[in-house]
């Protein structure tokens, strides 16, 4: 089994939740044509993504919600949260230490989706 990931975000609005990731990270993204779906391939620097249209506006009624949330690397936690506030996207949960390894929080994206940021620091308490 590889250990390679590979990381897709759902939207309402695929041209606002473009807009909010360009701008905070500076992604590339490219329309992949041809699918049954509105897509667009995430070039990061990193793990490779996708971003497409939201499939259904609500799970399915005998499931609750499902997530899988990814945390980003930043190089100054600070910094990027003031961008993800100019962006449009709102706080979560605030910055707090995991002692000894690094800064983290959690924001909502646009389109209302839940991702972490984390800045390495090993004096974070």
């Amino acid at each position: 089994m590889s250990g390679q990931c590979y990381f897709e975000i759902q939207a309402d609005d695929t041209q606002r939740a473009v807009a909010f990731y360009r701008a905070l990270f500076g992604w590339r993204f490219d329309r992949v044509e041809g699918l049954p779906v509105e897509y667009w391939r995430i070039e990061t620097g990193g793990a490779g993504g996708g971003l497409l249209q939201r499939p259904a506006r609500t799970p399915p009624a005998e499931c609750g919600t499902n997530a899988f949330v990814c945390s980003f690397e930043v190089d100054d936690f600070d910094t990027a949260a003031q961008r993800i506030a100019s962006a449009g996207g709102q706080v979560a949960l605030p910055k707090f230490a995991i002692p000894g390894r690094c800064w983290q929080g959690y924001f909502l994206d646009t389109e209302g989706n839940t991702f972490g940021l984390f800045q390495v620091d090993d004096a974070a308490e």
